[in-house]
């Protein structure tokens, strides 16, 4: 090979990854900037009636997220689930809920698997030097950097009823926002400017009550499978916040207040 070739080769190679990179962040802006069709946007404000209380300014951005999450997201049936526009609208909707005023993006998720109604999982327990296998009833689940599997009967309903404090899709994508730090433990990536050690109080401070409250048998209005772990209190949190946040805002507002800045929402005022 001459001279000019082995100069030439690695240009036109660097010239060819920087062409895809400006492609993918040209359609990336322009995915963000297409608003839904009318269709979509009745068939969105139908099952997911929560998005209707989004501020005006709010909508358009959440359209736009809609369509770079379809874009990048494939949806997968399991046991017989044909999957339909309207159950990617739906699950879209909610997921982009969290991101609708942040920065931040589901960089790794490229697969959703839709079961039709609540599925087994199996899990294996250790004992020792022994291993239990374990089935559970599931109804959904959030692996590092995807997939998300999700049961559409939960998944329909929760996006349904907008203030009943169950949502499994806001759950499950609570978990991925969470696991972008690297680790799924409760200690998502923090906006510019929100200080770790507030967060910290708060979230351990609420944690513990909670916990105590659940223990104790008494009614709690973050849902009782928060209790689980710090995971699982972040994501049942998130949940609380989108569908009853002016409750969660007078009953524990240190909480209230660091979710609000973390995603830069205020749900409690949308009403």
């Amino acid at each position: 090979m001459t001279p000019w070739l082995i100069l030439l080769v690695p240009l036109l190679v660097a010239a060819f990854f920087l062409y895809r990179h400006l492609a993918k962040r040209r359609q990336r802006t322009q995915l963000l900037a297409t608003p839904l069709t009318a269709q979509q946007r009745h068939i969105v404000e139908q099952l997911v009636p929560l998005v209707t209380l989004l501020p005006k300014g709010l909508r358009a951005a959440h359209e736009g997220k809609i369509n770079l999450f379809l874009d990048q997201v494939t949806f997968r049936g399991q046991n017989g689930v044909e999957v339909t526009e309207a159950m990617r609208l739906s699950i879209a909707a909610q997921a982009c809920l969290l991101i609708v005023n942040s920065t931040v993006w589901y960089d790794t998720i490229r697969n959703v698997l839709i079961y039709p109604s609540a599925f087994l999982t199996h899990r294996g327990t250790q004992d020792g030097n022994l291993i239990h296998e374990n089935n559970h009833v599931t109804l959904g689940e959030s692996w590092a950097r995807g997939p998300v599997i999700l049961s559409w009967d939960h998944a329909l309903h929760g996006g349904l009823l907008a203030h009943d404090g169950h949502n499994v899709v806001i759950h499950e994508f609570a978990h991925q926002l969470d696991g972008l730090s690297g680790y799924t433990n409760g200690i998502p990536i923090l906006s510019k400017g929100q200080a770790y050690a507030g967060w910290e109080k708060a979230m351990l401070d609420a944690y513990g009550d909670h916990v105590e409250r659940v223990q104790a048998g008494y009614p709690t209005l973050i849902d009782p499978y928060g209790a689980t772990n710090h995971e699982e209190f972040f994501a049942e949190s998130i949940v609380t916040f989108f569908e009853r946040p002016q409750e969660l805002r007078a009953q524990d507002p240190a909480l209230y207040a660091q979710l609000s800045q973390l995603l830069a929402l205020d749900p409690a005022r949308w009403a």
